[in-house]
């Protein structure tokens, strides 16, 4: 059993690489076009060429905390929105009657 693990290993780089590339934008793309990343990938995929360079080369840049770089137009959640969070504020202020 222990024999396959290699292989396993392999196949496991090649998919989280292939997935990686189609689920990133084009805009966020690095080196070369997002089509030529993907043929890089699974032509090269076996010997872990293709797979590896895509994660070092063409994937867009992370930051310290694991988030991607910011782009601005980029969609961000309410909670994590400091100008949607101060916008209730100012709503809950103006809403809200003072009990008398």
């Amino acid at each position: 059993m222990l024999r396959y693990l290699p292989f396993l290993l392999v196949l496991a780089l090649c998919i989280y690489a292939f997935v990686d590339c189609l689920n990133t934008p084009e805009e966020d793309v690095r080196g070369m076009p997002k089509l030529a990343w993907v043929f890089v990938i699974l032509l090269f995929g076996e010997v872990l060429v293709g797979p590896i360079a895509w994660l070092i080369a063409g994937r867009p840049r992370r930051t310290a905390d694991g988030a991607a770089a910011e782009t601005p137009g980029r969609w961000i959640a309410p909670d994590d929105n400091p100008e949607f969070l101060k916008s209730l504020n100012k709503d809950d202020l103006k809403d809200d009657p003072k009990p008398e």
